[in-house]
């Protein structure tokens, strides 16, 4: 299901089978014109072993399976719809991906290759070939990061979306079964599983319940609910739901035969809720809302409640869906929907927006360069304007669909994933950074030397000292593996002098406008003190300034010709003695 939620758009038909006699394979067809795969698979499976080869029957066993996010059949099914020469092309990309998902990447390759080639999109394929080869590269290097699957909340169903709530409990939607769901009407037929729905989390120790909204008539139990996004109060919810107008009130998609049936959309949008007493009521449509024409869902506010952010594929965006954004106006009014820019939007889908205070958005794209299905990507800025995006490394993102990834220092915090090992289809992962151990190979005769330099025991006030420098990556504030090393030895000075306080001071390059760097450099200060504050140094010894580009090292100012590595010498962080 987490599937369709990702698509935005939730193709929910209600229309029952005609009426006359159907054959068994006739009624499985018809379940899977309805994407009821988990009926149709069952139906399908049962035919396929009792009658001669058929491909058609076999491509739909493959689609099920893959629909259903069961990838290692489908990896099976498709091996045996690919070998048949009058299979569709199509197939051997669904196979591809499947593949790919799967760390088969040679064998991915071969059948983006055979694809693609039949379709004349080279541009597509280097961009597969090259998400192959980067998903192998980094899965084979350090990052650092250390995931867990957070077992306390996982069940053999799907788990997703994890907010923040109070100081230690969390908001997730699953569509395990319940008391409700377990009844057939509350089965949605596309997994078999039940309707999303919210569940708060004490910690890691589950609440069994959803979350009670009292029966409103906007969040009934025949459909899905969730995520939920909250203002810094938490008196306020952004939910996304599953639209529950009547079904005569949504546009007819296409009629299926025989003609008395019809496929409509049933997509997503957002209800607004107040919490007053402890309770959840006053339910209102988000002003946007469109249920005939698009889906909006997936909000994320701006610490400040000044912004919304969420996913729709309303008209004017640069791909399947995007990220978009409205403006609170005077008269606390939602200001219309605008796209976020096409520096974050591709041409496929982006999705999952969270924030990190008002400037740092995670997201999940398919469009831009990752290791196959949705990649997490975080980037600083603003409403549409915004830094180039950043790869979340590996094992955050993996060969699956990754998404949905809050934090708040960058360091640790929690994902979703449905990658393999999991409990079930989508689970809630938590990260944590611990410096990766580089390699160090000695010459000959030479000994093998671990740990940081010594640092020197005196240091007088108004002094700094250097450590080779912290660098940073051309128009990012991440901290590098490189920088993460220097950083631990700094991590030894403080603790070896307990009373010392210190500024960090980081700057840019010239390259790129005077206050954009200043604001680039606070942030990159921010994050190496964020880092040391993980280490376990108090905060409050040590202050975050940023200089952006008004204390260069060398003579490569606005316009002045340098190469890489010069520039890169003014991307740092250096360190001032302020009291001992």
């Amino acid at each position: 299901m987490k599937k369709l939620i990702i698509l935005i758009i939730l193709l929910i038909p209600v229309c029952l089978l005609a009426q006359e006699q159907l054959t068994r394979r006739q009624q499985a067809d018809k379940l899977f014109e309805r994407y009821e795969y988990s009926k149709s698979l069952s139906l399908y499976l049962e035919i396929e072993g009792k009658q001669k080869y058929d491909l058609s029957l076999i491509v739909h066993i493959a689609t099920c399976f893959r629909e259903m996010g069961q990838y290692e059949q489908a990896e099976k099914w498709y091996a045996d719809v690919v070998a048949d020469e009058k299979a569709d092309p199509i197939n051997s990309y669904y196979y591809a991906e499947v593949l790919l998902r799967n760390k088969n990447f040679e064998a991915a390759k071969n059948m983006y290759k055979a694809y693609y080639t039949k379709t004349g999109k080279p541009d597509d394929l280097a961009f597969k070939l090259a998400t192959c080869d980067s998903a192998a590269l980094w899965i084979d290097q350090l990052s650092g990061f250390v995931v867990k699957n957070e077992q306390g909340l996982n069940s053999s169903y799907s788990e997703w979306g994890l907010t923040y709530y109070g100081a230690t409990a969390f908001i997730f939607t699953s569509d395990r079964k319940t008391t409700v769901s377990k009844k057939e009407k509350y089965t949605y037929a596309w997994t078999g599983n039940g309707y999303f729905k919210l569940f708060e989390a004490q910690g890691t120790k589950l609440i069994e319940l959803p979350i009670d909204f009292k029966n409103d008539k906007l969040l009934t139990g025949d459909y899905h609910v969730g995520p939920i996004a909250l203002n810094a109060t938490e008196d306020t919810a952004y939910i996304t739901i599953t639209t529950v107008i009547p079904k005569k009130a949504i546009t007819t998609e296409k009629k299926l035969t025989p003609q008395k049936q019809r496929l409509y959309t049933r997509r997503l949008q957002l209800i607004v809720a107040t919490k007053k007493d402890g309770q959840w009521g006053n339910f209102k449509n988000f002003a946007y809302n469109n249920i005939n024409q698009y889906s909006i869902g997936h909000a994320a506010l701006s610490r400040n409640g000044r912004v919304i952010y969420f996913t729709s594929d309303m008209y004017g965006g640069f791909g399947k869906t995007d990220i978009w954004y409205c403006e609170k106006l005077a008269d606390g009014s939602w200001g219309k929907p605008v796209n976020c820019g096409n520096v974050i939007n591709t041409k496929e889908e982006e999705a999952f927006p969270t924030l990190n205070g008002d400037d740092v958005l995670y997201y999940s794209s398919k469009g831009l360069p990752g290791m196959g299905g949705f990649d997490l990507f975080s980037a600083q800025g603003s409403k549409s304007n915004w830094s180039k995006p950043e790869h979340i490394p590996y094992p955050i993102n993996s060969t699956s669909d990754d998404f949905w990834y809050i934090s708040k220092d960058g360091l640790t915090g929690y994902f979703s994933s449905d990658r393999e090992n999991g409990e079930g289809n989508d689970d809630i992962y938590s990260f944590s950074y611990k410096t990766p151990k580089p390699k160090k190979v000695p010459k000959k005769d030479e000994p093998e030397i671990t740990g940081p330099v010594a640092p020197p025991k005196q240091y007088e006030t108004g002094s700094s000292f250097v450590l080779n420098n912290i660098y940073y990556d051309l128009d990012k504030s991440n901290i590098r593996p490189d920088a993460a090393v220097e950083l631990d030895k700094l991590v030894v000075i403080l603790k070896e002098h307990p009373t010392m306080k210190i500024e960090l001071s980081s700057h840019t390059d010239s390259r790129a406008p005077d206050d954009y760097n200043m604001a680039l450099s606070q942030r990159r200060a921010s994050s190496a003190v964020a880092y040391l504050v993980s280490k376990g140094i108090d905060k409050n010894r040590m202050i975050a300034k940023g200089y952006g580009e008004t204390r260069l090292v060398n003579k490569c100012s606005n316009g002045v010709p340098c190469s890489e590595a010069d520039h890169q010498l003014n991307r740092r962080t250096e360190v001032k003695i302020l009291s001992q």
